[in-house]
């Protein structure tokens, strides 16, 4: 058989996934003729269809199914193949990295981590690529837009990977609201007042989530947004309350007249977010100086998101106990 120019990988990966020829043109910014002509090639090369008219649209060959892994692969290896250095100095490098992380995460993360690099590797940049809109699902083939990932554990996320901190999740509630008037509060309390809720994806609980379902309560949804981080402001001023991670809660507390509230021992929800990367990249040294920057930010939190809780402390009702997952 003979060798398949290397060229037409790109334009393979992006027929296979759009399964349209004019969409493709697009998305590579190539003519049709010129996109058609690949296909045409390509065709030639694995003397099969790949794409197939179905009514109005086409579908992959059974074929061109089983190339799409290997595909997307062999273009993640020859991509990081001319990434790699065999050294690197963060003092003189002027290399833009990017990392895919929850607007939560992101939002802790960026402050420690910019200090580092303005007294480390002042060419560096960093830049954050929010997970909720970039379609970046954790799998070995994402890692070809990134350099790394941050996200939770416990949701498959694939790759090599390091644990960075641990979090828990606390009630925002304005603070003026008649629930810290209570002289001691329950979840059942807490599913009597209307939620704000973060959004993640169909089929995605959280921890917070996780706490009522294990427990059999449902929580009045009143409003819902994309993530985490607006959920403080938006409690403000309102009868609503929403459950976020703690250190996220004290850093909007500093800004905005709100209350937080900590779970008891046994009902905490907890949240832990870790680092991932494919494993290509473990040796390489400017993968490696960036995962310790990482590491080295998220060292500080602790220290940079103090929590003041309000007083009550909420607590199971009598005769509940949180289901361990």
């Amino acid at each position: 058989m003979r060798n398949l120019d290397l060229n037409l990988l790109p334009p393979l990966q992006v027929l296979l996934e759009l399964k349209n020829i004019s969409r493709a043109a697009e998305r590579l910014q190539l003519s049709q003729p010129a996109t058609s002509a690949a296909m045409a090639r390509l065709r030639r090369h694995f003397d099969d269809e790949l794409l197939v008219r179905n009514g109005r649209t086409y579908d992959l060959t059974p074929f061109a199914q089983s190339l799409v892994p290997l595909v997307d692969e062999a273009l993640l290896h020859i991509q990081r193949a001319t990434r790699v250095r065999s050294g690197f100095d963060p003092g003189t490098s002027e290399r833009e990295f990017i990392i895919a992380a929850s607007d939560y995460a992101a939002a802790l993360i960026v402050g420690p981590l910019r200090g580092i690099l303005r007294d480390e590797a002042p060419g560096v940049s960093v830049d954050f690529m929010p997970t909720s809109k970039s379609g970046i699902q954790g799998q070995l083939a994402d890692y070809s837009k990134i350099d790394l990932l941050v996200g939770p554990t416990g949701y498959h996320m694939q790759g090599a990977s390091r644990q960075l901190f641990r979090d828990s999740f606390v009630v925002v509630a304005d603070a003026a609201s008649s629930l810290l008037q209570r002289p001691r509060l329950t979840l059942e309390d807490l599913v009597t007042v209307p939620h704000a809720v973060g959004y993640f994806g169909e089929g995605i609980s959280t921890p917070a989530d996780k706490l009522f379902e294990s427990l059999g309560l449902q929580r009045r949804v009143a409003a819902v947004v994309a993530g985490f981080l607006s959920l403080p402001l938006l409690v403000e001023g309102t009868d609503l309350v929403a459950l976020v991670p703690r250190m996220l809660a004290a850093r909007a507390a500093r800004g905005a007249n709100i209350a937080v509230l900590e779970f008891a021992d046994d009902t905490e929800a907890s949240l832990v977010e870790a680092m991932y990367w494919h494993p290509s990249q473990t040796e390489d040294p400017a993968s490696v100086w960036l995962r310790s920057v990482v590491q080295r930010s998220c060292g500080r939190l602790q220290e940079l998101f103090p929590v003041e809780a309000h007083p009550v402390v909420i607590g199971a009702a009598k005769g509940q106990q949180q289901v361990q997952s």
